[in-house]
């Protein structure tokens, strides 16, 4: 990803060292990730922020596209990640709630199949899939 000044430059967001240990922390993750688990993980490297402040930051970062914020299943829970510009789709545990990656596009095919059928001009979708993790499966 581009340089962090320069991303927060291009935006107009102020390079805050809040802003960047969000940031650091959403580069790094692979998954998306609640808003509590970036409170704490944050928070271990600066005690002074706090939770109203990670909200902020990550409403500042999905307002200007730097994060893309889900809501994923019935849950209430928000969960964010950074916006990679890369389409994908995710397998979500209805028991742990771990969350994976589906490595590619099931439904490419048919969005082109429906765009010819209905004139509908389809320009983003998103798939989760709910079941048991094999650890999860295991335990029962």
């Amino acid at each position: 990803m581009r340089d962090k000044q320069h991303l927060f430059k291009e935006f107009g967001i102020r390079a805050t060292k809040q802003r960047l240990l969000v940031l650091d922390l959403l580069m790094e993750e692979q998954m998306p990730i609640s808003v509590e688990q970036i409170f704490l993980k944050v928070k271990a490297q600066d005690e002074s922020i706090n939770l109203s402040t990670v909200y902020r930051i990550l409403s500042t970062f999905t307002e200007k596209g730097i994060a893309l914020k889900s809501l994923l299943g019935e849950s209430s829970v928000a969960y964010y990640e950074l916006n990679r510009m890369v389409h994908k789709h995710h397998l979500i545990c209805l028991s742990c709630h771990k969350i994976m990656n589906i490595n590619h596009c099931p439904l490419e095919n048919y969005e082109k199949e429906l765009q010819r059928t209905t004139a509908f001009e389809v320009v983003s979708h998103k798939l989760e899939i709910y079941g048991y993790c094999p650890e999860c499966k295991s335990k029962h």
